[in-house]
């Protein structure tokens, strides 16, 4: 069997809905998308239960259709802040994106339960992973890699420790699954997900001195009150304005982080403790406060090894009482990347441009593809901004999406695109310019955008443009 398309899209995650949904808006281009999961979603699909969205849902999945309805909550961590949808609401939300707003239009084919490869000669082959069946698809314009920023999921992973036989180690998912009661839970991991652990057992009544935590190394985080849209988009004018003056004074970036942490951007989790890392995490204040009631904190660097009666680390070894529970939160999340080029002759590889955003990302990348013609102007207009997950990196993170966001509001259609699309972080800025703080923010913003790019520049150096 043979089918025709101008792009295949591998990959129905977050990235690649939203950028299909941007293509079918911005062209008329006809769309076949693969995906090895039986329906959208993505990662999604194998998220712990109790996980939810770090970012308001207002801002988060495509252009076209909300997620949630814009409600602030008025109780628990996320009180005072935009809505952060669960899992399973994101994975309904995309089925319905779906079969609601991209098959409907017509240009837009979905192939679930299938395996996309390449062939010696080139071709491009769908294989059904249910009976087999084999599909030749011939590509008019582009391969679209939907899955090169999938992150890496505790419940997906392979631990990169040793585990004794007989011991109890588990990803977050299934801890709603444990039935029996044991002598603890030892937490395995530094990031959010292991942030996400421990306030779920806290929240569910934990005793936090029967919690274990085993941090190989601290990290910074946002707060999340200075990420919102809407009503609310003030806080998100003065994180943009505290940022560009953070990196306009910074000579380091554990310099830029304590000088964010100054301002109320950043937050850590031990007051004695400077983070080495940084991957953009958001979380409130009020989880924070929570979290540092967990005294049983372990540095002893990367685990090794989990026996029955104890954790081996690469500097360091503990004992604790048989049987616990060990929960394993070391998978990094947001990968740390080679970069590459996003436009290429035959294929577009999604990347992070926006950073933080995947969806708004993808979906700027559908617009690029739509507007201009050159795969080099494209190009220009996609500078990837890469997570390395070490703090040491700030300033050249900042360096890249300031200068990747100048160059693609010097164009008209993407700059009125951005303003308008629901995926914007800033989003209902244009409507509230007038506020006074919201004014004020925003001369803050222009007044250090100058300063902040001349000292990242003569730090790290000009941008390097991919070719």
């Amino acid at each position: 069997m043979k089918l025709e398309t101008d792009y295949l899209v591998v990959g129905a995650g977050a990235s690649g809905m939203a950028f299909v949904d941007a293509l079918v808006d911005q062209s008329s281009a006809d769309v076949i998308m693969v995906d090895r999961r039986h329906r959208p979603g993505g990662h999604w699909h194998d998220a712990y239960p109790f996980v939810r969205l770090h970012q308001p849902a207002a801002c988060y999945g495509v252009s076209s259709t909300d997620l949630g309805a814009d409600r602030i909550d008025a109780r628990g961590n996320n009180a005072g802040m935009y809505e952060l949808s669960s899992a399973a609401e994101i994975c309904s939300y995309f089925a319905e994106v779906m079969e609601r707003v991209l098959l409907p239009s017509g240009r837009v084919r979905f192939m679930p339960m299938s395996e996309y490869r390449t062939t010696a000669t080139g071709e491009h082959v769908v294989t059904s992973l249910l009976n087999g069946e084999e599909v030749e698809i011939v590509v008019r314009r582009k391969i679209v890699d939907a899955t090169y920023i999938e992150p890496t999921i505790p419940s997906t992973h392979k631990p990169a420790f040793d585990v004794d036989p007989g011991v109890r180690v588990i990803p977050p998912n299934d801890l709603v699954k444990v039935r029996t009661t044991s002598a603890g839970f030892t937490i395995l991991g530094a990031g959010k997900t292991a942030m996400d652990t421990c306030t779920w057992l806290l929240e569910k009544g934990v005793d936090k001195e029967s919690i274990t935590w085993i941090r190989s190394r601290d990290v910074w985080s946002i707060n999340r009150s200075w990420t919102q849209p809407l009503d609310l988009v003030e806080s998100r004018a003065r994180f943009s304005a505290a940022w560009l003056e953070a990196a306009a004074v910074a000579a380091t970036g554990t310099e830029m982080a304590l000088k964010l942490e100054e301002m109320g951007v950043f937050l850590r989790l031990d007051r004695d403790v400077v983070p080495s890392a940084f991957r953009g995490a958001t979380i409130s204040e009020s989880e924070i406060e929570s979290l540092r009631s967990i005294t049983n904190v372990v540095r002893a660097g990367r685990v090794t090894r989990v026996r029955e009666d104890g954790v081996d680390m690469v500097d360091g070894t503990i004992n604790l009482p048989r049987d616990q529970v060990f929960v394993d939160c070391t998978a990094s999340g947001l990968r740390t990347l080679e970069v590459r080029r996003v436009f290429e002759p035959d294929r577009i590889t999604l990347q992070y441009v926006t950073p933080g955003y995947a969806c708004w990302s993808a979906a700027t990348l559908a617009v690029i593809e739509a507007n201009v013609q050159d795969d080099d102007d494209k190009e220009y207009l996609a500078l990837p901004v890469v997570y390395t997950g070490d703090v040491k990196d700030l300033l050249s993170f900042s360096r890249d999406q300031m200068v990747s966001a100048r160059r693609r509001g010097e164009v008209a259609a993407i700059r009125a695109w951005s303003g308008a699309t629901r995926l914007n972080p800033s989003r209902g800025l244009r409507e509230r310019v007038a506020d006074p703080q919201v004014k004020a923010a925003l001369d803050a913003a222009r007044e250090w955008m100058e300063p902040a790019m001349r000292n990242v520049e003569e730090r790290v150096g000009p941008v390097e443009q991919l070719v």
